[in-house]
């Protein structure tokens, strides 16, 4: 069937955290770098055709490269895990951002990602542009009501005893609250996510770690272009979390959007909203001066890890002889390989030789 929608590819790869964890993420899209914290929910192959999340992946890829992962026990990351705390979720944005080897770039926060990114900053306002949150929040208990109390040990109860059924009546509840104006095809499609991104153990784990879990003290030492966007009628975060984003976030603009669905959904207007608010605000990352690719010095543009490598092929080793000097797996080396390429803008078979030569003629 023809959507009408141009055929975009996504690049699948896989990071180490600091804990031996996998971490599965996807590259999609062009211009400047966009890494997104992931999300509770997420499969990087199910959403790729998802009638909730494409509009999100195709139009912001439009606008940037965009970088998204998988949490742990999630998707196509390791499943088997119990630390969902924020220092190993931290350790896996560290991880991600490493590997797919961009030295700056732009960090959008959805949902739970809040505390994530906010410590991310904290430590390394360096490799940030500017900062985004999307539904987000910086501590899930943060002033928390009696009400919202309540709502997190019922969750809780519905995972228990209704995830994994065969039938969607339990997690319809989720459905329902995430996207209230959905249609029907939709509500079925967030259904089936919740089953397969993640088992109802790790779900009911990773819930209960990331709702002890509270950075606001470190909005006071962001400084960095910041934008709140949330939904009004938000049912599964609160709009005051926007509020108390923006007011404690030195210089952060909130942008109210006109829709009850925590996921904006294609055909509401507040879509194209939220899409002109983050193609606006990432525009000076955009206009940012570009090297000609025939001239960049490698030591502008490459990470310390990628010139690590580049040197060691310059010395005439192969990438077994690198991955085991670099204590990194072959497939690591490759990867940081095809970033190198790609940020020196060469390609095909002389790509290596070229990268090789671009460095030593600058030493």
């Amino acid at each position: 069937m023809d959507t009408g929608r141009a055929e975009t590819v996504q690049n699948i790869r896989f990071a180490r955290s600091a804990d031996g964890t996998g971490i599965a993420y996807a590259v999609h899209g062009s211009g400047p770098p966009l890494l997104i914290d992931a999300c509770w929910l997420s499969h990087l192959q199910f959403d790729w055709q998802s009638p909730v999340w494409r509009h999100y992946l195709e139009g912001l890829g439009r606008i940037a490269t965009v970088i998204r992962y998988d949490e742990r026990g999630h998707g196509l990351s390791d499943r088997d895990v119990t630390d969902h705390g924020l220092q190993a979720r931290v350790a896996d944005l560290e991880a991600v951002a490493d590997d797919a080897g961009f030295q700056r770039f732009a960090l959008l926060a959805m949902a739970q990602g809040g505390p994530v990114a906010l410590e991310y900053a904290a430590r390394h306002p360096d490799r940030l542009t500017r900062l985004v949150f999307y539904g987000s929040y910086a501590g899930a208990h943060s002033a928390a009501t009696p009400e919202e109390l309540d709502m997190y040990a019922a969750f809780e109860a519905l995972i228990r005893v209704g995830w994994a059924r065969p039938t969607s009546e339990f997690r319809r509840v989720f459905s329902s609250m995430m996207i209230p104006g959905g249609s029907e095809e939709q509500m079925r499609w967030l259904d089936d996510l919740q089953r397969v991104s993640v088992d109802a153990q790790t779900a009911i784990d990773a819930r209960a770690q990331r709702q002890v879990t509270d950075s606001s003290d470190r909005m006071a030492v962001i400084d960095l272009p910041t934008l709140v966007i949330h939904s009004r009628g938000d049912q599964m975060s609160d709009f005051r979390h926007a509020r108390e984003l923006a007011a404690g976030i030195r210089g952060a603009r909130l942008v109210a959007l006109d829709s009850s669905n925590h996921i904006v959904l294609e055909d509401e207007p507040a879509w194209p909203h939220f899409l002109g608010e983050m193609t606006e605000f990432l525009a000076p990352d955009r206009a940012l001066p570009q090297a000609d690719p025939a001239a960049t010095d490698p030591s502008a543009v490459l990470s310390p890890r990628e010139l690590d490598i580049l040197r060691l092929a310059a010395a005439g080793h192969d990438n077994e002889r690198i991955a085991a000097d670099l204590v990194l797996s072959v497939r690591t080396v490759e990867r940081h390989l095809q970033n190198v390429y790609a940020k020196l803008g060469l390609q095909g078979r002389a790509a290596r030789t070229a990268a090789v030569a671009r460095l030593l003629s600058q030493t």
